[in-house]
């Protein structure tokens, strides 16, 4: 054949469309690959951080559970424990707010369920770029291909040459273009499924260790794991 199938002779071939769709799908693969990059390595250390929360509770006091969180900023057991620390702190310290009307049971609640809003948001950012790549992709290379199979029977209507072999290398590569598609929007679907289960396992842990800091702000201890309704002492401190 005197044309080869390939991405080279699609760009070299194709008008400015053809183009502009190639590049928009190699940024939409560049943009995904990145988000998977990035929210799984957050999603890597966020589960260490949940292997040391559970050391939290074998601390001394609240000042040696801190300790073992570590200091990294990140950390949304480490922020957790210290929003709720300060909020029982306030709630017992002012009396000039309305929240003050609230039991600490409420205030404490309140604070720690906003806590983990605000780190869910966080941590489910970027997933909404993965979403709409999975989604759109197939069609914008559907799209190419529709396009350049359009252009491709019109040169080959204008040269008057309807043979297999002046037909086959231009609509061959159009369709590559579907096929660029795929391979952009699979690995986008693969990766926000897979993030959101990493994502639900981390907040599942976050909800678990605000329940035992809830019991532990109120009552003083935490809600054992063992069997339910019965509390295990933890000192008082930080």
């Amino acid at each position: 054949m005197e044309s080869q199938f390939g991405i080279a002779n699609v760009w070299i071939q194709g008008d400015f469309v053809t183009r502009a769709v190639a590049i928009l799908l190699l940024g939409m693969s560049l943009a995904s690959w990145i988000v998977i990059l990035i929210k799984a390595l957050d999603i890597i250390k966020f589960k260490k951080h949940a292997r040391t929360a559970q050391d939290f509770w074998h601390s001394e006091d609240f000042a040696a559970g801190l300790t073992k969180l570590g200091t990294d900023p990140t950390n949304p057991f480490r922020h957790l424990a210290l929003e709720g620390r300060e909020a029982t702190a306030h709630h017992r310290n002012t009396k000039a707010h309305l929240h003050d009307s609230l039991d600490v049971s409420d205030w404490v609640t309140r604070c720690l369920r906003n806590c983990i809003d605000e780190f869910t948001a966080r941590l489910q950012s970027g997933l909404a770029i993965l979403a709409s790549v999975g989604s759109t992709a197939p069609f914008i290379g559907l799209f190419g291909t529709v396009w350049g199979i359009y252009h491709a029977l019109l040169a080959i209507g204008t040269s008057g040459q309807s043979t297999i072999d002046k037909v086959a290398g231009p609509i061959g590569e159009a369709l590559i273009m579907t096929a660029l598609g795929l391979a952009v929007a699979i690995p986008a679907v693969l990766g926000y499924n897979a993030l959101v289960r990493g994502n639900k396992s981390i907040l599942n842990g976050l909800n678990s260790f605000a329940h035992d800091l809830h019991a532990y702000f109120v009552t003083g201890a935490r809600v054992s794991t063992g069997e339910p309704g019965n509390v295990v002492p933890m000192k008082k401190g930080g």
